[in-house]
């Protein structure tokens, strides 16, 4: 294609972006050590015929092979390409949400790194988009001028799942997985904040949303040929894919989850961050937690650390270590907001550290007026050890948490009055004027905060799910049971004491099963009949406990069950205790979280870059 002849379809191009601005080509890439050097080259070439400004972001997810390397040296050559890195393999859909972040452009273009739809194909994409004013082009293999060279089984995978979303969705779309997209930029920024699938089903996600919202789609004639370098197709994909769909189509039509969302974006400027972590020595997790840290997509202004004693290492910027002798984490925490330089304050355990995106998931909703904190979830880490993720099983058993399970597992976008100050961000100036923590209690000081917070500032707060912390946890059965046993304490008493965010049916249940457990067994024992009533209520109850803890292993599946039982009890018996207000210690019993046992070596490395 000739510069000094254009096509109709190359003057809409060249029309659209003159007047509208840049473009963007998000080209993601999986193990393409052979080919992307010289495809990046081809789309180059094409691009720079255009008397457009554009930019190529290279979007290497997390290979394995040598890609990396290669789009290193294409950034150096190409002067209109960008790299972008990503250190794990989070699937095609996260590496474009991670290339979108960083486009500059007015318009993106979606183009799989390994070519199988060539980019001259897309200048007919902009024609369709002039000429029809829509908001998105989607490349269709179904449409009646698209030419195929694909597999048949394929042909016959993308047909039924056609008409399967068709039914469900309603799309006015014949395909929505072609991996050739052209998008105005607004679509995109109302959708990829609120998506959750990373991989699978991402384009379905994207493209439902976009309808919702009331964005307009149209499709343009593709010409496919399938080198199965990309987007391979396997029955374990297939599998993956419906679930995925069938998850989208619960979270749009049932649960309502997208329109729940509010309309939030980073605020400009941005607001300096202090993240203050309270630990009482430097241990394997607190490096963990500061490699991860040391990665943030937004990094923090200072990270300030509030051990018992002086670490005697020269901690790079921005580590500041405040050593506080032995002090219960509240009265940490209190040091570290009088001493903190940001305007937003981020609490973070030494046992946990956050997933790369922390601070960009959480930053945006303080752009909402009124809002004091958000928080997010607490994931049990893939590699915490067999006990701990059986701790981390019992945890986010709905028939445990409750609703209160989102702090466990990553749930919906919701306001809230009730956060864990392991994972939670707040004003400075609304932090200092609640005094901070209350240091009288330990745990439970999390929630004291967050009632003045709401009930007395009238602030809001927010749960973010995507603002994600991977958290160690104890394990298995005692460490995990006195855990659950100073939980249930503190509530029980504040029940009593500080009602407004305390006094919910959900925590009165597990010491009402064991208040009927100890009557009805004494009433089976004195009176025969009770018997009838009594035991088949047990023999359900344990019944759905195991259902609830269903583990594809059995020795999983038995120790959660027995995990699920034994919380119960401990947690409705030291809840009846802080209800009568019996057993709250005048001082806070002695740490058994994991990082105790995780002691760093002596003269190990500052760990933050």
């Amino acid at each position: 294609m000739s510069s000094d002849a254009p096509s109709p379809a190359t003057t809409a191009l060249e029309r659209l972006i003159q007047a509208e601005g840049a473009l963007s080509i998000l080209m993601p890439a999986h193990n393409l050590e052979a080919v992307i050097a010289t495809n990046l080259r081809r789309v180059h070439a094409f691009f720079s015929r255009f008397a457009i400004p554009f930019e190529i972001l290279a979007i290497d997810d997390g290979s394995t092979d040598g890609t990396a390397g290669q789009i290193r040296r294409a950034e150096q050559e190409l002067p209109h390409v960008r790299g972008l890195y990503l250190e794990q393999n989070m699937g095609k859909g996260a590496a474009l949400r991670a290339g979108f972040e960083r486009a500059r452009g007015a318009f993106i273009l979606f183009l799989d790194a390994d070519l199988d739809l060539p980019p001259e194909q897309a200048v007919s994409f902009f024609e369709v988009m002039e000429t029809t004013g829509a908001d998105a082009v989607i490349g269709s293999k179904r449409h009646p001028a698209s030419r195929l060279h694909y597999p048949l089984l394929r042909r016959i995978v993308s047909t039924g799942y056609y008409r399967f979303i068709k039914l469900a969705f309603g799309l006015p779309l014949r395909d929505t997985q072609t991996g050739l997209k052209l998008f105005r930029r607004a679509p995109l920024a109302y959708a990829f904040p609120r998506m959750l699938v990373k991989a699978f089903a991402f384009d379905l996600e994207l493209l439902a949303l976009i309808h919702h919202r009331g964005f307009s789609i149209a499709e343009a004639p593709v010409q496919v040929v399938f080198h199965g370098t990309l987007g391979g197709l396997s029955w374990q994909a297939v599998r993956s894919v419906l679930n995925d769909t069938l998850a989208v189509f619960y979270r749009l039509y049932l649960l309502r989850y997208y329109d729940a969302i509010p309309d939030v974006h980073l605020p400009h400027p941005l607001p300096s961050v202090t993240v203050l972590i309270a630990c009482p020595a430097e241990t394997e997790y607190l490096h963990q937690a500061l490699r991860a840290l040391s990665r943030q997509t937004i990094p923090p202004q200072e990270i300030l650390l509030l051990p018992d004693h002086p670490s005697g290492h020269p901690w790079p910027y921005p580590v500041r270590e405040i050593p506080t002798g032995r002090l219960r984490p509240a009265e940490k925490r209190n040091v570290g907001i009088r001493e903190a330089q940001g305007e937003i304050i981020a609490f973070l355990d030494d046992d946990a550290y956050p997933s790369p995106d922390w601070l960009e998931r959480a930053l945006p909703y303080f752009s909402l007026p009124g809002v004091v904190g958000v928080g997010g979830p607490a994931v049990t880490p893939p590699d915490d050890p067999f006990l701990a993720q059986l701790s981390g099983a019992v945890y986010s058993r709905r028939i445990v948490s409750g609703d209160a399970r989102f702090r466990y597992l990553p749930g919906r976008v919701r306001e809230t009055d009730d956060l864990p100050s392991c994972n939670l961000l707040a004003r400075a100036e609304s932090l200092r004027a609640a005094g901070g923590f209350r240091t009288d209690f330990w745990p439970g000081e999390d929630t004291l905060l967050c009632l003045d917070l709401v009930h007395r500032q009238k602030g809001r707060l927010f749960y973010e799910p995507r603002a994600l912390v991977f958290h160690h946890r104890r394990p298995l059965f005692l460490p995990h049971l006195r855990q659950v046993g100073r939980y249930a304490l503190h509530r029980g008493f504040f029940v009593r004491r500080f009602p407004p965010n305390s006094r919910r049916l959900a925590y009165f249940l597990p010491s009402a099963w064991l208040v009927f457990l100890v009557c009805g067994a004494l009433a089976a024992a004195l009176w025969p009949p009770a018997r009838l009533l009594w035991i088949p209520t047990v023999l359900l109850y344990l019944l759905l406990t195991l259902l609830f803890s269903f583990e594809r292993q059995p020795i999983r599946w038995f120790l959660v069950w027995l995990g699920i039982l034994t919380t119960h009890l401990v947690y409705g018996w030291r809840f009846l205790q802080g209800l009568a207000g019996l057993g709250l210690p005048r001082r806070p019993a002695p740490f058994d979280h994991p990082s105790e046992q995780r002691r760093a070596p002596e003269g190990s490395p500052p760990c933050v870059s």
